[in-house]
């Protein structure tokens, strides 16, 4: 995986993450740590898009255009910003969850 997909990858994810915080907001961890966890979701989930084939980064995109195809930026957006969105709200309901029983 090059430079270029990977910081695609954590600002969609930090970005997902933040969108996600908006959208639950009783799960929401703050801007920072929507971010910290958007980042985090957002490279597990590119690299999980990636070991599945589904991610833009195959060898015959490699081989074509070095990796930065459309097709590449479009399923690193979309791999981080998802996976961005989902372990932030994961996060925040097991936050909350906790919460709750104290």
């Amino acid at each position: 995986m090059g430079l270029i997909p990977l910081i695609i990858q954590l600002a969609s994810g930090a970005i997902g993450g933040n969108v996600a915080g908006k959208l639950l907001k009783g799960s929401s961890l703050g801007t920072l740590g929507n971010s910290l966890a958007g980042i985090a979701g957002g490279g597990l989930g590119a690299s999980i898009l990636g070991m599945l084939g589904m991610g833009g980064a195959t060898a015959a995109a490699a081989a074509a255009g070095g990796g930065l195809g459309i097709a590449s930026i479009a399923s690193s957006l979309l791999g981080g910003g998802v996976g961005g969105g989902v372990v932030m709200a994961v996060i925040g309901m097991v936050k909350k969850a906790m919460a709750t029983k104290s």
